[in-house]
C-alpha cells in the first residue's frame, strides 16, 4: 500500500497507509533514542498492544495510560503523564509513540512538544478520525473549558503509522464519526472521494477493505498535501476547518460530553453548507446532495435544547477567530471551498437554527 510525506521547511516524514503496519514501528525510532514510551488507553492496549509491544521488541520502553475521553484532554492530564515519564527515566533522549484514537493523539502529541522541551513522537492512529484527521500534519493540544484545543503547539512527528486492520474492532458509533471527517475531505477538495461516500454507503459501513483502504489513503493524501503546503495554517490549510468551526462550539457548549468530535463535525458541516447556500455560494443541488450525504451516515445525538444563540455566541471563542472575525469556511461547489469572514450575522444564525433540526 502506498506511503504519503508531509513536507514542511524543518521536516519530511512518512505517512505510511498498510494493513499490519504496525510492525514497522521499530524501523522509525532514531537508533540512539532512549527509553520508549508507549501511551494509549486500556482498551485500545488489550486490542491491539500485544501486537505493539511486538513490534518495539527489545527497545527499552514503558506503557503510559491516558483515560481517554474529551473531558480528559486537560492540561491536568498531560502534566500527569510527564510526572510519569520523568519517574520511569524520561529524558532528552525519550520518544514518545502515541497509540490511540483523535484525543490520545492529540494529548500525547502535544506532550512530546513539551516535554524536556520537545522530543520525538510517532503517532500510531487506532480510530478512523484519528487515521484519517487528527494524527497527520503535527497540530497537538487539550482543551480549556471555554473552547477546544486553545492550548497547544505544532510538534510534527518522525512518522505517521496507519493500519486500516483495526478499525474491524471500533465501535460502529466510533467508525461513523470518522467517516464525516472523510465526507470533510470530499466536499473541501476531492469530487470524487465525495460522491465515493455518497453513492457506496454499504460497502463503506460493511468495511469493505477495498472502499475502506481507498478512502483513508485519499483523505490522507489531502491532508498530507494541505499540511505541506501550509503547516501553520496560515493560508490553505484553513479550508480543513470545514465543518470545526461550528462543531467546536457544538463541542463546548454540550460540555464535550455529548457529541464525538466527528459527530460535532458532520452538524458543522450542515451548518456550514446551509450557510454557504444562505450567502448564495452554493446551489441548491450541491447544498442537498452535502445534506443528503451527511445524513446517511447518522443518526447523530439529539440536539433538542441547545440554544441557537448559544452556540453563536460561542463562535468568538474559536481559535481561528482573528481580531474578533470569526472565519468561516463555506462550500461554493463539491470540491471547493471558500474562507470568508464576510457574511452576513444572521445568515450565521438561521443556518445554526436550521442545521440542529435537519
Amino acid at each position: 500500500m502506498p506511503s504519503y510525506f508531509v513536507e514542511t521547511s524543518a521536516c519530511r516524514y512518512p505517512v505510511l497507509v498498510e494493513r499490519g503496519g504496525l510492525r514497522n514501528v521499530r524501523q522509525f525510532i532514531p537508533e540512539r533514542a532512549g527509553k520508549a514510551f508507549l501511551i494509549s488507553t486500556e482498551d485500545v492496549w488489550k486490542l491491539h498492544g500485544a501486537a505493539l509491544a511486538r513490534a518495539i521488541g527489545d527497545h527499552p520502553h514503558e506503557i503510559l495510560f491516558f483515560p481517554g475521553g474529551e473531558p480528559r484532554k486537560r492540561l491536568a492530564e498531560v502534566e500527569t503523564l510527564a510526572e510519569q515519564m520523568v519517574a520511569r527515566g524520561g529524558d532528552r533522549s525519550s520518544v514518545i509513540v502515541a497509540f490511540g484514537g483523535g484525543i490520545l493523539t492529540d494529548v500525547a502529541g502535544f506532550l512530546a512538544a513539551i516535554f524536556m522541551r520537545g522530543i520525538p513522537v510517532i503517532q500510531i492512529p487506532t480510530t478512523l478520525l484519528a487515521q484519517v484527521d487528527a494524527a497527520i500534519g503535527g497540530k497537538t493540544g487539550v482543551n480549556l473549558a471555554c473552547g477546544k484545543n486553545l492550548l497547544g503547539s505544532f510538534h510534527q512527528p518522525l512518522a505517521v503509522i496507519i493500519d486500516p486492520g483495526v478499525l474491524d474492532t471500533l465501535p460502529e458509533r466510533e467508525y461513523r464519526a470518522g467517516l464525516f471527517e472523510i465526507i470533510k475531505h470530499g466536499v473541501i477538495a476531492d469530487a470524487d472521494l465525495f460522491w465515493l461516500m455518497s453513492r457506496e454507503p454499504q460497502r463503506v459501513m460493511s468495511h469493505a477493505p477495498e472502499v475502506v483502504d481507498r478512502m483513508i489513503c485519499d483523505s490522507v493524501r489531502i491532508k498530507a498535501e494541505v499540511v505541506s503546503g501550509d503547516e501553520k495554517e496560515q493560508d490553505r490549510r484553513r479550508i480543513l476547518n470545514f465543518g470545526h468551526t461550528f462543531g467546536h462550539a457544538l463541542e463546548a457548549e454540550t460540555g464535550y460530553s455529548q457529541f464525538l468530535h466527528g459527530e460535532a463535525v458532520a452538524w458543522g458541516m450542515k451548518a456550514a453548507t446551509l450557510l454557504g447556500a444562505k450567502e448564495r455560494l452554493l446551489s441548491v443541488e450541491d447544498k442537498q446532495e452535502i445534506l443528503r450525504c451527511v445524513n446517511s451516515y447518522g443518526p447523530l445525538p439529539p440536539l433538542a435544547g441547545i440554544d441557537p444563540a448559544r452556540i453563536a455566541a460561542r463562535l468568538k471563542s474559536d481559535k481561528k477567530t482573528v481580531q474578533g472575525k470569526i472565519h468561516f469556511v463555506l462550500p461554493e461547489r463539491i470540491g471547493a471551498v471558500k474562507i470568508t469572514a464576510d457574511v452576513q450575522e444572521r445568515f450565521v444564525a438561521a443556518a445554526i437554527e436550521e442545521a440542529l433540526t435537519c
